[in-house]
């Protein structure tokens, strides 16, 4: 309930009250010789009209009361906003045709695991924290941690050994790893390992559910390793801790030199974190069913709403940190999908076909197809044409809170192929729908510096961002003119 709707009702119930106490009480004074006439003109109050007065009465002091709460336990800051924005809150809640989603995303999730959380500020104002003030706590001591190593690369045995000892001797802490990472034949022959290995507790990719016992998630290798770790958590995900072994490392600022100093400060918790939003993803086989006045018109009128029906069945749902690509697949032929915004169509896109991705995404395959570079902080979704058969169409960035639909053109000549984060590829058929919104459950990555630092020192070591050789400064000269010559 807002405040300003508070004060209106407030002044509606006391205006009530008052008008009915002036009937009731100040009734003028007759005059000996006219008291019969003055008592027909103007009846005396009832009983009951009494009560109800006295009832408004009491009902506007209490609301006052709620008030003055209200204004006590309100937030520095909140004063102003609160009482400028009630009457538009309450506009807004009047309406019939209110949005029933914010166009800037949904809240995200601020508890990682079952022990992390991001540290309070209690200066926020509408529960929006300044992205520099993201700091990691815990709530209680970390105890089990997931180690993710990239497999198929013999250099990062021993490092993976080294971190697993210093976990398990060291700090006492149960350690999960995948089981194929622990049946290793390079593992498994080490000796000095064994007893360390036999401690590891070990789990299964889609068989096994590990997402309400890891505090802390480690990886070791490149940028694929972050990927897999948050397709293993469909909703909330712990902290994830990433050192930079791998090729490119976008996504991964830590070195593993000083890695007993970089883990033993995220233990002792207030780290900086980077809230890395992902994308909730539905696949519908059989969903849409379009009439012909509903096809698409290509005049630049944009047509009505997209009808569906409730036959469709969701076939996939699932998070993702990169982006959801729909492409031509095998076929010679442009694919051919229309795009909503909302249920409303937007464009039609012909070519390649497109890329939908979120900030995180937006340095990966989106940027080889020519879409900015966002930082992970901004809310948004990009949509990125992959060579797209038109000079005009460019990348675009929409509100996080939208939801974006892709479908088959009725026109179009093949199916379409769609993959999530380079996994789980599957064909798209006339009639399915792919329904992308934002995630409330981002991946919370620990920042090495600070999440602006870490970011462009990405930028600059990884895609070598504006790098250039240096002009050469002109020699001094008495007279500036000579430059013109």
């Amino acid at each position: 309930m807002s405040l300003g709707f508070l004060r209106r009702r407030m002044d509606s119930s006391a205006g009530c009250s008052s008008s009915e106490a002036d009937g009731s009480m100040s009734r003028p004074t007759a005059r000996p010789g006219q008291a019969s006439s003055k008592h027909r003109e103007r009846p005396s109050v009832s009983p009951r009209r009494r009560r109800e007065a006295k009832k408004s009465q009491r009902r506007g002091d209490g609301q006052e009361q709620l008030l003055r709460e209200l204004e006590q336990h309100r937030l520095p800051g909140q004063r102003e906003h609160s009482e400028a924005s009630g009457s538009v809150s309450d506009t807004a809640e009047s309406s019939p045709k209110r949005r029933a989603h914010f166009l800037h995303g949904p809240y995200p999730a601020t508890h990682f695991g079952p022990k992390a959380c991001i540290l309070p500020n209690p200066t926020s104002v509408m529960h929006i924290q300044d992205p520099a003030s993201q700091r990691l706590t815990w709530n209680k001591p970390p105890v089990n941690v997931l180690v993710i190593r990239k497999i198929r690369d013999e250099s990062l045995v021993e490092p993976f050994k080294e971190l697993c000892r210093f976990l398990v001797e060291e700090k006492q802490m149960m350690v999960y790893v995948e089981r194929r990472v622990a049946d290793d034949g390079t593992l498994s022959e080490d000796e000095n390992f064994g007893s360390i290995r036999n401690q590891l507790c070990t789990f299964r990719e889609g068989y096994d559910d590990i997402s309400d016992c890891i505090d802390l998630i480690i990886c070791l290798g490149g940028d694929g390793t972050l990927l897999y770790a948050s397709s293993l958590f469909q909703a909330s995900v712990p902290p994830v801790m990433a050192f930079h072994l791998g090729s490119l490392g976008f996504l991964t600022p830590f070195k593993f030199e000083s890695y007993k100093t970089e883990v033993d400060k995220v233990f002792e918790g207030n780290a900086a974190i980077t809230l890395r939003s992902r994308l909730k993803v539905k696949v519908v086989k059989e969903m849409l069913d379009r009439t012909a006045s509903q096809q698409p018109e290509h005049n630049g009128v944009l047509p009505r709403r997209y009808t569906s029906s409730e036959a469709g069945k969701v076939t996939l749902q699932l998070q993702v940190l990169n982006e959801v690509v729909v492409d031509r697949g095998p076929s010679s032929y442009l694919s051919n999908v229309d795009l909503y915004l909302d249920g409303r169509l937007i464009t039609s896109v012909q070519g390649d076909g497109v890329i939908v991705s979120t900030p995180t995404g937006s340095t990966a395959y989106a940027a080889a197809a020519g879409a900015s570079m966002i930082h992970p902080n901004v809310p948004a979704i990009m949509v990125t044409p992959i060579c797209p058969h038109s000079l005009s169409f460019r990348p675009i960035v929409v509100p996080a809170g939208v939801e974006l639909m892709i479908t088959l053109s009725p026109d179009a000549r093949n199916t379409a192929w769609v993959s999530f984060d380079g996994r789980k590829r599957q064909e798209i058929q006339h009639g399915d729908c792919i329904k992308i919104t934002t995630s409330c459950y981002p991946v919370p990555s620990i920042c090495c510096h600070d999440l602006v630092y870490d970011w462009f020192e990405s930028l600059a070591q990884c895609l070598h961002w504006n790098v250039r050789k240096r002009q050469a400064r002109l020699a001094e000269t008495s007279d500036s003119s000579d430059t013109e010559n």
